[in-house]
């Protein structure tokens, strides 16, 4: 693959970074220069960006990870090392928008080795796709990054897991999608642990709240009806119904490991609400 050209620094920059020593942190002379180098550089941070595009990120994201990458290597650098600016921020922002992916963005962690082997195929598929107008082969790959067409294979499947894609992305366009024919949570499930408690309790229950119980809450009478039923009055019937659930709700709160009610709300009971 051709080499990419080396950027170079703008010839202002030694003396930018050389003003910037001299003045005093946070002033506003201070800020003015810290601002126009970053402006300066934001075009270079630009194009690293663009190098890690189409792997799950919107290009604006990623320009402004980049930016603050760019930010962290002006706020860093230390010109008295001898160092050009571009050698010490290049390899900022290209390890800060690797970073990104790795803690944001990837939703499978792959092996460094294997890291390393995406990088290299997401750059030589770009450069191929451009110079034979068409997805290159595994062999094509291979003949250019100096891979084994096994080790190309592995690297695409490598990348290729490193992002999901959302169940409504499946389907076709008038059909249902993937996460229409998924189940939902069952809200009976919630109530197991309340039903085995409250059954030995029921049990224990006389027979007459026992059968107030199940007309009221099961056959979803009135208590009119059920003191129709039973030969009573709605009022009596009232005082069943309230001494019932009492004594199941003390049993459920003194029970070891059952259900408690503090709020004095309804109790479930074989699904019904008591």
């Amino acid at each position: 693959m051709p080499r990419r050209p080396r950027a170079r620094e703008a010839p202002d920059t030694a003396a930018a970074f050389a003003r910037l020593r001299r003045l005093r942190p946070g002033g506003p002379e201070h800020e003015r220069v810290r601002r126009e180098i970053i402006e300066a550089w934001l075009p270079m941070s630009e194009r690293i960006s663009r190098r890690f595009r189409g792997r799950g990120e919107t290009a604006a994201d990623l320009r402004q990870v980049a930016a603050l990458a760019l930010v962290k290597a002006v706020d860093n650098f230390d010109p008295d090392l001898g160092h050009a600016f571009p050698s010490y921020a290049v390899p900022a922002i290209t390890g800060g928008l690797r970073r990104h992916f790795r803690d944001f963005v990837s939703t499978v962690r792959v092996p460094r080795h294997l890291q390393h082997a995406c990088s290299v195929l997401r750059e030589a598929r770009a450069a191929l796709e451009q110079e034979l107008r068409a997805a290159p082969t595994a062999a094509d790959l291979a003949a250019v990054t100096g891979m084994s067409e096994t080790d190309v294979r592995e690297g695409l499947r490598a990348e290729s897991t490193q992002h999901t894609r959302l169940l409504e992305d499946y389907g076709s366009a008038s059909g249902p999608s993937l996460a229409d024919t998924m189940g939902g949570a069952d809200g009976a499930l919630d109530l197991v642990l309340d039903r085995h408690a409250v059954r030995p309790l029921l049990a224990a229950l006389p027979e007459r709240e026992r059968r107030v119980l199940y007309l009221r809450y099961f056959e979803d009478r009135t208590q009119k009806d059920i003191g129709a039923v039973l030969g009573v009055s709605q009022m009596h019937v009232s005082r069943i119904l309230t001494r019932a659930l009492g004594s199941l709700r003390r049993g459920l709160t003194a029970g070891e490991g059952g259900v408690s009610d503090p709020t004095g709300g309804a109790l479930p009971l074989a699904g019904k609400r008591l």
